[in-house]
């Protein structure tokens, strides 16, 4: 036993095995493991890049939570979160373990979900994969190694890829799957290779268990400026979340998740976990440093075999392409990855119809609206004659993971905004001057620009519009910033075109939006764009 060993072992809660355990390894002697086993490669500047096969992505369809006492009322049953049995369960534990029973080598990693100390949860996460298990140490809270004896599992993680699920035995989809059990505080991945899946696993965990106590759980990015000065960004993947968060004046607290408590914005991760496709050196500088370190770790990305040079370009393995990395990485990291309660609150949006404009500003009830709302769009396919963007809808920007109702998210933002005083903010990362295809995309300087007038308090003292389809205001003038673009249907050459795309955007709010109304008070119905088209 080392001083990393735990004295609850696995054995202590009832998994039997034969295997060879590796406890709470630190990044070389993962990454040793890894290349050795024959599991990733390193580049020629330090990081680990390795290979996930099929699932390059989240498989959210084969996510399932068992269906119990506990769960039954407290979860948001649908399509979204989709049941399971607890004789499934039991079945495919069963299977789970007479799986490990089999494994040569383990490796398990002791850690906590959340960097609030009275506010995370301590998981245990168990791999049959060397640089699987790097990848969680990377992403959650460590432990000091101190306080690793005594460390005894709340939640437990068993990940085996190599794991084929029986849809007819296990009651899910497919040989994939992900299934939550909070009555018994497991969750089981299997049957694929994808490592994001244990990062969200523990994001889910937290979402379900934090609103009871008040704490509102977020999937956001967060910075503190040098006034003390919190401002979380929440968006949907491609809407600059990690790009806007990792700015060179302001202390990151984190890229991805994090808490709201009573007194302070806390990541509930140790990590970054952002997009590696057509990563900028120059308009990502700080993201981009971290694909040259050690202890890195690259899913998907191209690399030459001979020289171990990476292609960021390349999507051939995959358009999602990740880097995981420690978040001291970021030269200007937050020491405990926590900060003040915020000033601010951001909502991203990369709108390709090129309606929404750069930036409005949103009253409490518009921000709980456009939340419930989590609106982005894709942009047009590669198919032949897909020409037209597509709007995405997902609640709480973050709906797979949200065990709970919207409205317990919502409802929560909405008291902590009020609460606080703070101002919030919609920005447009997305199409100017027409929609995708037509139109161009917003410049990142423009919105770094309006982003900071926002943030410094500047911009609450700027004249405002009323957006005539929207109903939030819109700054008239922001110096620095050209004012054409700051009202969108004036970049458009087509005016008609662009009232046109506004009403159908309008349209697609209000459907979207039906789900929720019976949940929210009439003030945050009231909220909701107008079909109002203005005259040319």
């Amino acid at each position: 036993m080392t001083e990393r060993t735990p004295r609850m072992g696995i054995d202590a809660q009832g998994i039997e095995t034969g295997a060879e355990l590796f406890w709470n390894l630190d990044t070389a002697p993962l990454v040793e493991q890894a290349v050795s086993r024959d599991e990733g490669r390193l580049a020629k500047d330090g990081p680990l890049v390795v290979e996930t096969g099929k699932h390059t992505g989240r498989s959210a369809s084969d996510k399932f939570i068992v269906r119990d006492a506990e769960t039954e009322d407290s979860v948001w049953w649908g399509k979204v979160n989709k049941s399971m049995t607890s004789e499934a369960f039991a079945a495919l534990k069963a299977d789970f373990m007479a799986a490990l029973k089999d494994k040569d080598t383990l490796f398990v990693q002791d850690l906590y979900g959340g960097s609030q100390p009275e506010h995370r949860v301590k998981v245990r996460v168990i791999n049959e994969l060397a640089w699987h298990n790097l990848f969680i140490r990377t992403m959650l809270v460590r432990p000091e190694v101190e306080d690793l004896a005594g460390f005894e599992p709340e939640y437990t993680i068993i990940d085996l890829p190599s794991f084929k699920a029986d849809p007819a035995r296990h009651g899910c989809r497919s040989e994939t799957v992900i299934a939550v059990n909070f009555s018994e505080k497991l969750i089981l991945i299997g049957g694929t290779a994808y490592a994001g899946e244990m990062k969200k696993s523990v994001f889910g965990l937290l979402n379900y268990l934090l609103p009871v106590d008040g704490t509102m759980p977020m999937h956001c990015s967060a910075n503190i400026g040098p006034k003390g000065d919190t401002a979380i960004f929440f968006g949907l993947s491609g809407t600059g979340k990690t790009t806007l968060s990792a700015d060179a004046s302001r202390t990151l607290i984190g890229d991805d998740e994090h808490g709201w408590s009573d007194t302070a914005v806390f990541n509930f991760e140790g990590g970054c976990y952002a997009k590696m496709i057509r990563l900028s050196e120059e308009a990502e500088p700080e993201i981009f440093a971290t694909t040259k370190r050690f202890g890195t770790v690259l899913e998907n990305v191209v690399m030459d075999p001979e020289t171990r040079a990476l292609d960021l370009d390349d999507s051939t393995l995959a358009e999602n392409s990740r880097g995981a990395y420690p978040i001291g990485f970021i030269p200007n990291a937050s020491e405990k990855n926590m900060g003040p309660v915020p000033h601010n609150v951001v909502m991203l949006t990369a709108d390709a119809f090129g309606v929404l404009p750069p930036i409005a500003k949103l009253t409490p009830d518009q921000a709980m609206y456009h939340f419930l709302s989590g609106y982005t769009a894709k942009v047009a396919g590669t198919e032949i004659g897909v020409t037209e963007p597509e709007a995405t809808f997902s609640t709480c920007f973050g709906a797979p993971f949200m065990p709970r109702h919207p409205s317990v998210y919502g409802n929560l933002l909405k008291e902590r905004i009020a609460k606080g005083g703070v101002s919030c903010w919609l920005v447009n990362t997305g199409w100017t001057g027409g929609k995708y295809g037509e139109g161009s995309r917003m410049p990142i300087k423009a919105t770094r620009a309006l982003l900071n007038a926002a943030l410094d308090g500047s911009l609450n003292s700027a004249e405002f519009r009323t957006d005539p389809n929207f109903g939030f205001k819109v700054p008239v003038s922001v110096p620095g910033v050209d004012s054409k673009i700051l009202d969108p249907r004036e970049t458009w050459a087509d005016k008609g075109a662009y009232d046109q795309t506004a009403a159908k955007l309008v349209d697609l709010f209000n459907e979207n939006f039906a789900e929720f109304a019976d949940h929210v008070d009439e003030s945050v119905r009231a909220a909701a764009p107008g079909s109002q088209v203005p005259a040319e």
